[in-house]
């Protein structure tokens, strides 16, 4: 928590401590620093705003920095590149990576989704397709 990008500076706690997370793991996978730091930003803003404030206080007190070694790669450098999908599926409505076997967030309105696919698309530089 004392040593991580400037643009990290203003965050609140927990979220600087999950966007170091999810940075540290982006990068583990092979992403490049200026690709994971604004993703790993509006991911963990996301978590923040979607998660109870009850397991928020309980991450920042007992949660990892960093992914332990036996994790199961959730993200590959190759998705990186990919157009973010939106599909709808019984619980919802998916966003993932193109290629991607697992959505990387579920909402319960096709708007909301929308709204999230573009942001990851913004921040990778790639497109939306709506399924």
């Amino acid at each position: 928590m004392k040593q991580y990008p400037s643009a990290f500076k203003q965050l609140e706690a927990p979220i600087k401590k999950k966007a170091i997370e999810i940075g540290n793991a982006m990068l583990d996978d092979g992403y490049k620093e200026h690709d994971a730091i604004p993703i790993a930003i509006s991911q963990a803003k996301s978590w923040y705003e979607d998660t109870p404030k009850k397991d928020i206080e309980q991450f920042y007190k007992h949660g990892q920095m960093k992914p332990s070694k036996n994790r199961e790669k959730q993200s590959s450098p190759t998705l990186n590149e990919r157009n973010q999908l939106v599909k709808e599926r019984t619980d919802g409505w998916a966003v993932q990576a193109e290629g991607a076997q697992k959505p990387s967030h579920v909402y319960k309105t096709k708007k909301e989704a929308v709204q999230r696919a573009k942001e990851i698309a913004k921040n990778k530089g790639t497109d939306v397709k709506v399924q």
